[in-house]
C-alpha cells in the first residue's frame, strides 16, 4: 500500500491486490480506511477464466502511483500440469503499471472516482529479472524461484524487492533499473542490490516481503522465502525491519501475531518520538489486518 502524501489526513492511497486484476483506491484517514473504487488493470485470462496480476507492491513517487506484478512462476498446484495455463498465469503477473489521478478526480470522502487516471503499462521489467536472474527466473517460489514482493521508487529509479531467490550466502536481492528504462524505451543498467537479511527462528533465509521509501531511505519487511508449514508458530524476529543503505541495519524485530498471520505490507503514517509510526498489514487475516506498530528510525 502506498500513499501519495506522508502528512495530513485524509490520505489518497492505493492497494496492490494479489487475487484480482488491479488495485484498489483506499482513504486513510486518522483511524479509520475507507475502501474506494477498484482500478483494474489488465484483462488477461486462460480458457475463458480470468487471470490475477498477482500485484504484489505499491509505491508512489512524483505523481505517479506503481503497481507491480510478482513477475514469477506460479507456484505448483496438485493435479495441474498444464504448461499453457502456467506461462499464461505467469505472463499475467509479470506486469508493471504507472498510475496518474487527475486532481479532484477521487472524492476523499468515499474514494469514488469521477474519471479515470492515466494507466502505463511496462514489460521490461520481465526481460531484465530474466537476465539478471537466469538460474532462477524459471523456477517457482517454492524451489528459490523469482517472485517480487515490493517496490519503491527514488530518484529515478525503480526497486524490486523480490522475496525470492535468496543467495547462498543469506543475502536477499532488489533490482534498481531507471525509470527511462522501464517507461521510456531509455538507456541504462539494471543493478542488483544485494542486502543481508538473516534468517528466522528456524534458520530459514529471509527475502523481501515489501519495500519503501522513508526519509530518502529503503526500509525492508524482510520475512522467510517460504511460508511455515501448516500451523507452525510465527516467533519474534521470523519478520523483521531493516533500513538499507551502504547496508542492512536492523530497525526492529516483529513479535508473532499468530499461527500463518504473516506480515505482508508495511505503511509508515507518521512520527513519534524518534519512532515511526506504522500500519503492518498481514496476509491471513480478513481485510490484511491493519496493526499500528512502531519502528525506531536513527
Amino acid at each position: 500500500m502506498a500513499c501519495a502524501t506522508t502528512t495530513g489526513f485524509p490520505r489518497i492511497c492505493l492497494i496492490a491486490d494479489d487475487e484480482t486484476q488491479g488495485a484498489q483506491i483506499v482513504i486513510l484517514e486518522d483511524g479509520k480506511l475507507i475502501a474506494g473504487d477498484f482500478v483494474r488493470l489488465i484483462d488477461d485470462s486462460f480458457a475463458g477464466t480470468p487471470l490475477e496480476l498477482d500485484a504484489e507492491g505499491a509505491a508512489f513517487a512524483d505523481g505517479f502511483f506503481y503497481i507491480i506484478g510478482s513477475h514469477g512462476r506460479p507456484r505448483h498446484e496438485s493435479g495441474v500440469d498444464d504448461n499453457a495455463k502456467i506461462d499464461a498465469r505467469a505472463k499475467a503477473s509479470s506486469q508493471l503499471f504507472r498510475i496518474r489521478f487527475a486532481p479532484g478526480s477521487i472524492d476523499m470522502k468515499t474514494g469514488k472516482l469521477t474519471a479515470q487516471p492515466e494507466k502505463t503499462r511496462s514489460l521490461e521489467l520481465a526481460g531484465i529479472i530474466r537476465a539478471q536472474l537466469t538460474p532462477f527466473a524459471e523456477s517457482p517460489l517454492e524451489e528459490n524461484g523469482v517472485t517480487v514482493e515490493g517496490v519503491a521508487v527514488r530518484d529515478g529509479f525503480l526497486y524490486a524487492g523480490l522475496r525470492g531467490p535468496v543467495l547462498e550466502d543469506h543475502r536477499a536481492i532488489i533490482l534498481s533499473v531507471p525509470l527511462s528504462v522501464l517507461f521510456d524505451h531509455g538507456a541504462g543498467d539494471a543493478t542488483q542490490l544485494r542486502p543481508e537479511l538473516g534468517v528466522d527462528g528456524m534458520g530459514n533465509a529471509r527475502g523481501v516481503r515489501d519495500l519503501l521509501v522513508y526519509e530518502g531511505r529503503l526500509l525492508v519487511l524482510a520475512g522467510p522465502v517460504n511460508d511455515p508449514p501448516k500451523g507452525q508458530p510465527i516467533k519474534l524476529g521470523d519478520y523483521t525491519v531493516f533500513s538499507y543503505g551502504e547496508g542492512a541495519e536492523k530497525l526492529l524485530d516483529l513479535e508473532g501475531y499468530g499461527n500463518e498471520i504473516k506480515p505482508e505490507a508495511l505503511l509508515p503514517i507518521g512520527e513519534s518520538d524518534g519512532s515511526i509510526r506504522a500500519l503492518l498489514f498481514f496476509d491471513g487475516p480478513a481485510g490484511g489486518q491493519p496493526t499500528s506498530i512502531e519502528v525506531g528510525f536513527k
